[in-house]
């Protein structure tokens, strides 16, 4: 792929990929660079007041890319059920279109500067009847910017997916802490990011608050965030 860009993934489902990849999304294009954003599949519809299947997270992508790019070139494959795809699509009488992943990637190449592509789930959430998450981020070489849930619990998770990502050869821009929850009083989040970045080797990028609609220009100690450089644009190539 010559377009530049990261391939976001999570330490879990639900630990707000899409948020933090719409939030990007919205720095990215300040900063004036064109953006495109790439679910390779969807599971989980909801029904809008017409009848229709919507898929939130397609939705979301699509209106923080200013509604101008067909939702099918944003996420080619929607399955129904919230399951791993392979799991909805059988239910459904489908299958995963392998080749339909890495063409839809493809086809961004050239027509943007950044491109954000979001994962399903976990890194190694199945992907294909054969395949996980990981295998499709190894295949695109983006590097990854991993998004843990900034609760009890999230180091041991954050350190599974970076050891897993390793593994596999694939490199890590970041980490993003997301607060999923309204706060609680939870006191690791005092010190998630420090015992993840000391024992993993990662920067921290930045620590989000439940809702933060902003936050991604400057990291937790108040510097700023390179993304371009992150991302491999260097001098607007």
């Amino acid at each position: 792929m010559r377009t530049r860009g990261l391939f976001i993934t999570g330490t879990d489902t639900g630990v707000g990929k899409t948020w933090v990849a719409a939030l990007l999304a919205r720095e990215l294009r300040a900063q004036g660079l064109t953006v495109g954003a790439y679910k390779p599949a969807a599971t989980g519809a909801c029904t809008d007041p017409d009848g229709r299947l919507r898929w939130q997270d397609v939705d979301a992508l699509a209106a923080v890319l200013g509604g101008t790019w067909d939702p099918a070139r944003i996420c080619p494959q929607r399955f129904i059920a919230p399951l791993a795809p392979p799991v909805a699509a059988r239910g459904e009488g489908r299958s995963v279109d392998r080749d339909l992943l890495v063409r839809g990637a493809a086809w961004w190449s050239g027509q943007v500067e950044v491109l954000l592509i979001e994962g399903v789930g976990g890194l190694l959430c199945p992907l294909t009847d054969g395949e996980t998450v990981a295998d499709l981020a190894a295949g695109l070489r983006l590097p990854l910017l991993v998004v843990a849930r900034q609760a009890l619990g999230t180091i041991n998770h954050t350190l599974l997916t970076i050891e897993a990502a390793r593994g596999r050869g694939l490199a890590i821009a970041g980490v993003i802490l997301n607060e999923v929850a309204p706060a609680s009083g939870d006191p690791s989040v005092a010190t998630n990011a420090d015992e993840i970045e000391s024992r993993a080797g990662v920067r921290v990028l930045a620590t989000l608050s439940h809702g933060q609609q902003a936050g991604l220009l400057r990291d937790r100690h108040g510097r700023t965030i390179e993304w371009r450089e992150l991302c491999g644009v260097v001098d607007g190539h």
